[in-house]
């Protein structure tokens, strides 16, 4: 089992305050991805978890029982860092054993658990060499295979993808993704890529200056983001506001249309707002174009990638009636948006 309870968590270094006040339910067997941007206090609440910080109020539960001052080694949780944290002189297959030996494991159990680390991530072959061998993405493996052969109630995954480049974290997050549905145990995972956390989630936590913003499953947050900033948050690109005028059309101080949810034309008139094209990023599959609407400012816009665009090129567009979302002053949501 491998549920975890925050009950009105706070973190403060001094008078700083991190976590201001933080209650999370997390199932067994969910994934759970804290996202939100640098400094929002995401990996932190990860180390308050993982026992590698202490609270300065509230409590953390495992399976119901309180953990909040027990040491990390108590609480049978296994951390995955950024770096890796391998050691250099020692093979795989001794990076991967080495908790189970501090733990005076009998060699033959040892040996049985690498080899199904080893066979889960397709390390087989590595397991004689030395990490400086291993590509960035082998090196995660490792670190991984470590974590899994003790056996956790939870994975703690602190930005694990974030040394790689483009191609390996795309593989990388289908890795662990799999791992998860092989091994069915609680993970929770820390990012800033909002791509990763919507790709891989079950629920997302999503944080702002140390404030749960919103908290749910993937299309819940995309569909019906709880405030502005969540709204902006998740989604690529981001959403377009607009505030003034034209959000007051719509009983709102400020509304929001993702770039998806516009019709695009190119016959003079046949649209709501008028613009021109400032930048077409042409992708393929897809077209972004950032367009500057006459009193608007800059919109982006998501199109079919056949098309063809240039700077200076004049379009119109509508955004759709159903997909306007709207804020108030306080950058709450107004309503709940449509399915």
């Amino acid at each position: 089992m491998g549920s975890i309870t925050l009950e009105h968590v706070n973190k403060s270094f001094g008078e700083v305050e991190i976590i201001p006040d933080i209650s999370l339910e997390i199932e067994d067997g969910e994934f759970v991805v804290f996202v939100g941007p640098s400094g929002c206090g995401k990996s932190t609440l990860l180390r308050l978890i993982a026992g590698l910080e202490d609270t300065t109020s509230g409590h953390i539960k495992l399976d119901g029982e309180d953990v909040t001052g027990a040491p990390p080694a108590r609480r049978g949780l296994a951390m995955v860092f950024q770096s890796y944290a391998l050691y250099p002189h020692m093979s795989v297959r001794d990076n991967i054993a080495f908790p189970l030996k501090m733990a005076k494991m009998p060699q033959a159990e040892i040996d049985k658990k690498v080899e199904y680390a080893a066979r889960t991530l397709n390390l087989g072959s590595y397991l004689d060499r030395r990490p400086r061998a291993l590509s960035g993405g082998q090196r995660q493996r490792v670190a991984i295979g470590r974590a899994i052969v003790r056996e956790p109630k939870a994975f703690l995954f602190d930005e694990p993808l974030s040394n790689l480049d483009a191609a390996l974290r795309v593989n990388m997050r289908l890795e662990i993704t799999e791992l998860h549905q092989q091994l069915k145990t609680t993970m929770i995972y820390v990012t800033h890529d909002q791509v990763e956390a919507m790709t891989m989630a079950d629920r997302i936590v999503v944080l702002n200056a140390g404030n749960v913003e919103q908290f749910g499953s993937p299309l819940e947050l995309y569909k019906r983001p709880a405030n502005r900033f969540v709204a902006g948050f998740i989604g690529s690109p981001k959403m377009n506001f607009v505030d003034g005028p034209e959000a007051e059309k719509h009983n709102a101080h400020s509304i929001g249309v993702r770039p998806e949810h516009f019709a695009l034309s190119t016959t003079a008139g046949a649209g709501q707002w008028a613009g021109t094209v400032n930048v077409a990023e042409q992708l393929g599959s897809d077209t972004f174009l950032h367009v500057e609407v006459e009193g608007l400012g800059l919109m982006t816009v998501r199109t079919d990638g056949e098309q063809t665009f240039r700077h200076g090129d004049k379009v119109y567009l509508t955004p759709a009636a159903n997909r306007i979302y709207r804020f108030d002053a306080a950058g709450l949501a107004l309503q709940d948006k449509p399915t």
